[in-house]
């Protein structure tokens, strides 16, 4: 599959923006199944600066720097990603959930890739008793870690409503717990929270679903923004697997990975500061075009 990606982040400002310094993560990933064809990013007004590196995670993060007074910001990503990754079936023969946790708390290298640094808890995903006793009844004693991670899942687009009025980027995870909705980031953040309260290495990945979807099948949630969902070391025989909890899927061809990371404050998009204003508003469009 290759897809045509657009990703258009606009900023408005009540006042004249004098300083803006941003962090921007828009190129998808090369691996994991996709490969980056092409990709170029175009922001208004030009920046002074722009630098990039590569972070922990491999993700290319470029830095900005805007000195140009400015009541608008406009940055523009366009990529091409080809796609083809095969998945094991949710029923398919696994690993026991608990020599998977043995072996990723055992695991000596502490490269992105490691299972042993998704297992504790981060800074927007703290480990608590309710999401873990929430978690463990799809994990009976001995269970297949593909079909405990997939009835969680299960259960998770079951129990919580999709409802993007619902929360916003700091609204706690017991709180997105407690009242049962929320937007993907959401769902994945308490997904991942459940597994690693069992001990589970899991990752959070951010990245963009195809938006119009296969003849007789129905519209994905979150198709038009950038979406979220969880990365699940299954062992070393099957190693990740990406599990959708918005919309009960395992991830194949219809998602393309932008960033991985241990939670959303690792892989957000667009961040920064600004100086010189009181209220900005944010407008965010994707499209993701079915190409070949």
């Amino acid at each position: 599959m290759i897809y045509d990606i657009r990703h258009v982040t606009s900023y408005s400002y009540e006042n004249p923006v004098s300083v803006a310094r941003c962090s921007l993560r828009l190129e998808p990933r090369n691996g994991d199944g996709q490969e980056l064809v092409s990709h170029s990013v175009e922001i208004r007004p030009r920046p002074a600066e722009r630098t990039t590196r590569r972070d922990f995670f491999g993700t290319l993060t470029e830095s900005i720097l805007i000195e140009t007074a400015h009541r608008s910001l406009r940055i523009d990503s366009r990529s091409r990603v080809s796609v083809s990754r095969r998945v094991p079936d949710r029923t398919a023969s696994s690993s026991p959930w608990e020599s998977v946790r043995d072996v990723a708390l055992a695991a000596t290298s502490l490269g992105p890739s490691s299972p042993v640094g998704y297992i504790f808890a981060s800074p927007l995903v703290p480990i608590q008793p309710p999401v873990t006793a929430y978690a463990s009844a799809s994990f009976q004693p001995g269970a297949g870690i593909l079909a405990g991670a997939a009835d969680l899942m299960r259960r998770i687009r079951s129990d919580f409503r999709y409802d993007p009025k619902a929360t916003v980027i700091s609204t706690p995870l017991a709180e997105v717990f407690e009242k049962r909705h929320g937007v993907c980031q959401d769902f994945a953040h308490v997904m991942i929270a459940g597994l690693r309260g069992l001990g589970l290495p899991a990752a959070y990945v951010s990245g963009y679903l195809r938006t119009v979807p296969p003849p007789g099948r129905p519209r994905l949630q979150g198709a038009d923004a950038t979406h979220a969902w969880v990365s699940l070391w299954c062992g070393p025989g099957i190693g990740w697997i990406g599990f959708d909890p918005t919309n009960d899927l395992l991830v194949e061809n219809d998602h393309i990975i932008l960033a991985i990371g241990r939670d959303f404050s690792d892989v957000s998009p667009v961040d920064g500061i600004i100086v010189g204003s009181r209220k900005q508003k944010l407008n965010v469009a994707v499209d993701v075009v079915l190409v070949e």
